[in-house]
């Protein structure tokens, strides 16, 4: 009986201190699935110990083990308020930004979120350019998408009252395990089912896939989809450390002539009902062994070798289409060994604007990945501006956007943003706004 009180005695401090830890921490990504009722029912069990522990009178006769114990019991709900105050003191600076600065910086973020009110307000100040839909608010606004297309449509009329630009409004709609709009969407299988078939029929069908998904995304109020991928099949068993990207089930194929093949075939679908592809994740993850999701990468092959495989589907398609190019958060060793793709004026200047000159928009992966979150995050965003990266995705954690945002506005107010710099990416989103237009009226007069 004196080892199970111990270990009693031992699980309730482990317990409390775990609680004082996700306390301190409950805004953190990592902790999302806990907001809202699991918060609240950290402080209710909280302040029920407490209760339990003065009714049994440990202030008064327990000495200092059983006062450190109700301590213990005290610092969750403290450091929860104090977490959130932190938090609100950041949203209300970013919402209280400056007018001029709020629309120089809001151009280049596309914002995931749970709130259309929060979302609205940003939307209204100019402090984003774009919003990331997913399931999650399909459900939110009532489970149809009739429903989350009313929502999509509120925003875009607040914008044109308020004198901005349209909304981007982008989604994840690859077919396969990411189909993040089915249901209500058609569920497509992934790319990759279309690459046993001949030759001749790959890209037809792919246009199809294409159609299918920008004709539903179109009519829903979507102007970017987050595909293709054409990082190249690994592969088997290369990447145990692989827990959300799942490489091996989204790439299309090993052989890139064939990823290109596709995933042109499939752009011209999209472009065909006015969306915009993506195409995904520079410079290529099916070489990896760990997960960005959660961990730093580095890519050491030889850019020689790449440019002849990994880079070849990215290029072409790239070369023609309007397709824009999202960059992920791994180190390119052979051209930039000190920071990831997303961020390096090595890659993004120097390889992607000037060696392939590419001229289009490029848009970095989620910031809310533990390749970038989980370092210097205010770092990553001043460098990958800088860089000339046109958009930063924060998507998996809304909430994470008036920290990113702050890290901007720091850096603005400070002079360490290169407004040139800037300016060239605001005209590259502004090209790509109106790119699509003339396509989409000539396939409205074919069909």
């Amino acid at each position: 009986m004196q080892i199970l009180k111990r270990i009693g005695i031992v699980s309730v401090w482990f317990i409390g201190l775990a609680l004082v830890f996700t306390a301190v921490n409950k805004n953190d990504p990592y902790l999302i699935w806990l907001r809202g009722a699991g918060n609240a029912a950290i402080v209710v069990l909280c302040l029920l110990a407490v209760a339990w522990l003065f009714r049994r009178g440990v202030w008064s006769g327990s000495g200092w083990p059983g006062r450190l114990m109700l301590l213990l019991c005290v610092l969750p709900p403290l450091s929860m308020l104090g977490a959130e105050t932190s938090f609100e003191m950041r949203k209300w600076r970013v919402l209280n930004t400056e007018d001029a600065r709020a629309k120089l910086l809001g151009r280049h973020f596309v914002v995931g979120y749970s709130s259309f009110d929060d979302v609205a307000r940003l939307a209204d100040k100019g402090l984003i350019s774009g919003i990331y839909i997913t399931k999650h608010n399909v459900r939110g606004a009532g489970g149809s998408a009739d429903a989350l297309r009313a929502e999509i449509v509120a925003l875009q009329q607040r914008r044109r009252a308020a004198g901005l630009a349209a909304l981007t409004v982008a989604a994840d709609q690859e077919g396969g395990i990411v189909s993040h709009l089915a249901p209500p969407l058609t569920a497509l299988p992934a790319l990759s089912t279309l690459s046993g078939l001949p030759s001749d029929v790959q890209a037809r069908k792919a246009e199809e896939f294409g159609r299918t998904h920008g004709r539903e995304l179109a009519a829903l109020g979507v102007t970017q989809n987050f595909a293709p991928v054409l990082d190249l099949r690994p592969a088997p068993r290369r990447n145990p450390l692989d827990f959300h990207t799942l490489t091996g089930q989204r790439a299309i194929a090993s052989d890139p002539a064939v990823v290109g093949e596709i995933a042109r075939g499939y752009v011209r679908g999209l472009e065909a009902s006015g969306v915009t592809a993506t195409v995904k994740h520079f410079p290529g993850l099916g070489r990896l062994r760990t997960d960005t999701h959660h961990f730093e990468a580095s890519l050491d092959t030889p850019a020689e070798v790449l440019e002849a495989s990994d880079w070849r589907p990215f290029k072409e398609v790239l070369a023609g289409s309007n397709a824009q190019l999202m960059i992920g958060h791994v180190n390119l060793t052979a051209i930039d060994p000190d920071r990831p793709a997303s961020h390096s004026r090595a890659v993004v200047d120097g390889l992607i604007r000037k060696q392939w000159n590419y001229q289009g928009v490029i848009i970095t992966d989620d910031l809310v990945m533990g390749a970038i979150y989980g370092h210097d995050v205010c770092n990553a965003v001043v460098e990958a501006l800088n860089a000339g990266v046109d958009s930063l995705l924060v998507a998996y954690d809304g909430a994470q956007f008036y920290r990113v945002f702050a890290c901007a506005a720091d850096a603005a107010a400070a002079g360490q943003l290169d407004l040139a710099t800037l300016h060239a990416s605001e005209a590259r989103l502004d090209a790509q706004r109106g790119a699509l237009a003339p396509r989409v009226a000539v396939q409205r007069v074919r069909e």
